[in-house]
């Protein structure tokens, strides 16, 4: 089983993460939560663009750590993000999105795009701001 997500972090603190359509294991979630949390060690303002075209859906099991994460980490995110862009083209994908933030709200401004531009557009202006 290959990579859940690709983190680029080359143009930080413009970071994008495009999840591969690979479906993740319980070990490869937790890597990838892991290394959305790594982002931060820098201590140091940011922007993501999720790219989620080809997410897979996560297990209830996922969504759940996923929101336990957010809850977790939310005054990190708070600190340091200063906003996410969700490219989702898919309308399951919208709604595990909400799902998620229905357990635990996103604590940072975010926009949810159709395309690649617009995500990146909003993120950078959230990074000018």
């Amino acid at each position: 089983m290959g990579t859940y997500a690709e983190l680029d972090k080359s143009r930080f603190p413009l970071v994008t993460i495009t999840f591969t359509g690979k479906y993740p294991t319980d070990e490869g979630f937790d890597q990838y939560l892991n290394e959305l949390e790594a982002l931060y060690d820098a201590k140091k303002q940011l922007a993501i663009i999720f790219d989620a075209r080809s997410a897979p859906l996560p297990s209830l099991k996922q969504q759940q750590r996923q929101a336990s994460w957010l809850k977790k980490n939310n005054q990190l995110l708070k600190d340091y993000c200063l906003g996410t862009s969700y490219v989702i083209t898919a309308g399951t994908t919208r709604v595990i999105l909400k799902v998620i933030f229905s357990i635990t709200p996103q604590p940072v401004p975010y926009k949810v795009c159709s395309n690649m531009d617009d995500a990146k557009e909003w993120a950078l202006t959230r990074l000018s701001a």
